[in-house]
């Protein structure tokens, strides 16, 4: 079943259905730039000759895509870090004022110059007010972006994942944007707050010290070192125990997936029993993982004494040392100062975060790095580039068999068909007859489980979709927004004067005067179903695709308003596939494939009505039974015209069986 035609593409557009592929590309893009790009230098490294590769952990992995995201947003860290010098003033005249009014106040028998010197102590506490304002508002501009990005990365691999059928990617991919995706916005905001603190709190207090005396660091230092040291090492095994506690979270929210979908099967089966046990198994190991990751926490709980318990302590026996080389009483208090209210509480709150939050974080942020690489980027679409030969097949399909499983009786049966650029084919057959997968698998959403489909010339790739086709669902695709961005989802560049063209050719006015203007809030509350479908239709018609299919687009729309639809995409150089549920919208084009099953018979409308017993079968379902031969330039619904089911008025409705399998 072979036709030949001419399809002049008009232009390249993004409109894939129900996404808008050109702005997920740019948000990939983007992504790839800021966080996701790897960077060339490590890749040079590893490549030297004689270079011993390095063991690709998780914390190189999400280093190496931090790099960029951190790089593009440098002015905000800079003004982070500008807000937090305050906070590094406030450690530094704390433990500072303390000293100078023990040593040159009180003990020098000044009180005046001690309370001085203590004001100035309590002074430096009174700028976090609008530190803590500032930090806040810059930390929104780090955390936001980076929560965005993951949300992307998982929508584009459970894309991705549903075209390739590469597994089952959509219980993972809702659990990264719904719940690790928040994970990771947490614990990235608390990771740069606790980090931020941690960095200018330690600088003003080990500031302070050396002012008051470098001595003091010969004490305080090793045991700080020591602590941070035995904390790093716990931070491999913990970043893997919390690993493996997702990997059992994600594991069994896919189990409770599949149950949620199978309560039925699994009644009727009688295996409520194994899948309660399978159940269990997958709790136990969620549970197992949790009490390791707790078991590791422990160590930290020795790492946080050393560094925060031993320095104070040291202080104190080593104070007599000191005071006999030179300290005086004063730096010795400032020195406990600075341990027991910047140090110390400094120090347990990164190992605490970073022993928590920031283990997770970690796990988190790689198991996104595997996310599929963005599409490289399409060339601009060309309106003057010359269109193929007359002739030149849009799309073909060549030996294509299609089933719903490895035994299950095939929709499809080695059905050979080319579309011709310009053609206009219907597809029509009884319900569960299989229309909407050849629409699926004309469209390159299904793969066929045998032959092979081309899109001009080219075997079928995901890749090419958002350039040669528009699949239209019998549910179209409407978003929370202005009428305006709803009809350019597919074509953003479209002007107005297109717009209003297009409206005038689809009759989309009635909407654009009930609504007001382009510029109107529309919603998929506020629009009926056959207006809902006008505007998914006039978003395929602004794009004009090479390839256009309707699975059943204009069932809402009445017979008339279905004509005007059809004769103006008709008129489009694109080829035009329609799954008719109404004859009328068969006998509009010029060929017709009758669909009963794997059985298949093309050809014009009078060819079926002389050859194809199941063709004047739904004529006959279709007609009434007076109706003479139809004639297409009268009105739907006109005597003499094509109605549907139900819609002669008064007219008897002949309802012949359906032909014999025989």
């Amino acid at each position: 079943m072979k036709s030949d035609g001419a399809h002049p593409r008009r232009e390249e557009q993004h409109e894939a259905h129900p996404e808008r592929d050109g702005q997920d590309r740019a948000h990939s893009r983007r992504d790839a730039q800021q966080y996701g790009a790897l960077t060339a230098r490590g890749a040079r490294r590893d490549a030297r000759p004689g270079a011993h590769p390095r063991r690709d952990t998780s914390l190189r992995r999400v280093g190496r895509e931090a790099r960029p995201f951190l790089r593009a947003r440098t002015g905000v860290v800079l003004r982070l870090a500008g807000w937090s010098l305050l906070e590094f003033a406030q450690t530094f005249l704390g433990g500072f004022g303390v000293a100078r009014a023990l040593d040159d106040g009180f003990l020098a028998g000044r009180p005046t110059t001690g309370l001085l010197w203590l004001a100035v102590a309590a002074v430096a506490v009174l700028p976090s007010v609008p530190a803590a304002r500032g930090v806040f508002g810059r930390l929104a501009d780090l955390v936001e972006p980076l929560r965005d990005g993951l949300v992307r990365r998982a929508v584009s691999r459970a894309l991705s994942g549903a075209l390739d059928r590469s597994g089952d990617v959509s219980t993972r991919s809702l659990s990264q944007v719904t719940h690790q995706s928040e994970i990771a916005r947490d614990g990235w905001a608390g990771l740069v707050l606790t980090l931020r603190s941690f960095v200018f709190t330690v600088a003003g207090a080990v500031a302070g010290l050396l002012a008051l005396s470098p001595a003091l660091l010969l004490i305080v230092l090793p045991p700080l070192v020591l602590g941070s040291a035995l904390f790093l090492a716990t931070l491999p095994p913990m970043a893997a125990r919390q690993r493996d506690y997702l990997a059992a979270d994600e594991a069994y929210a896919a189990h409770a997936g599949r149950l949620a979908a199978s309560v039925r099967d699994i009644a009727a089966a009688g295996a409520a029993g194994r899948t309660v046990a399978e159940s269990r198994t997958l709790a136990e190991a969620q549970l197992a993982a949790s009490r390791s990751l707790a078991r590791w926490s422990g160590v930290r709980v020795l790492a946080l004494a050393v560094c925060g318990r031993f320095p104070p302590l040291l202080l104190l026996l080593g104070a007599p040392w000191l005071l006999r080389n030179g300290l005086t009483p004063g730096a010795l208090v400032g020195a406990l100062t600075y341990l027991t209210q910047a140090l110390a509480p400094a120090v347990q709150a990164l190992m605490t975060m970073l022993g928590t939050v920031g283990g997770r974080l970690v796990v988190v942020l790689d198991r996104f790095t595997d996310a599929p690489p963005p599409p490289a980027e399409d060339p601009p679409p060309s309106r003057d580039a010359a269109p193929p030969p007359r002739g030149t097949p849009v799309a073909e399909l060549h030996e294509v068999s299609f089933a719903y499983g490895p035994g299950a009786h095939p929709v499809l049966d080695r059905l050979s068909l080319t579309i011709g650029a310009g053609e206009h084919l219907a597809v029509v057959g009884p319900s569960g007859s299989g229309k909407s997968t050849l629409a699926a698998v004309l469209a390159g959403t299904e793969r066929p489980t045998g032959g092979a489909v081309r899109w001009r010339g080219r075997p079928v790739r995901p890749a090419d979709a958002t350039s040669v086709r528009v699949l239209l669902p019998q549910h179209a695709y409407v978003f929370s927004g202005s009428l305006r961005d709803n009809l350019r989802y597919l074509r953003p560049d479209a002007r107005d004067r297109e717009i209003a063209a297009m409206a005038d050719v689809l009759g989309l006015d009635a909407l654009l005067s009930r609504l007001g203007s382009l510029d109107a809030a529309v919603g998929p509350d506020r629009l009926s179903q056959g207006e809902r479908q006008l505007v998914a239709l006039g978003r395929a018609y602004l794009a004009a695709p090479p390839l256009l299919i309707l699975d059943e687009a204009t069932s809402r729309l009445d017979p008339a308003a279905e004509t005007r639809v059809e004769l103006a995409f008709g008129a489009l150089p694109g080829a035009l596939v329609v799954v008719a549920h109404r004859l009328s919208s068969a006998r509009r084009a010029g060929r017709i494939l009758v669909m009963d099953g794997p059985r298949t018979q093309c050809g014009t409308p009078d060819e079926l009505l002389r050859s194809c017993a199941l063709y004047r079968d739904l004529a006959g379902l279709w007609e009434p039974e007076d109706a003479g031969e139809p004639d297409d330039t009268r009105e739907p619904g006109q005597p003499g015209g094509a109605v549907g089911v139900g819609q002669g008025r008064g007219r008897a409705i002949r309802s012949t069986p359906p032909p014999s399998p025989a």
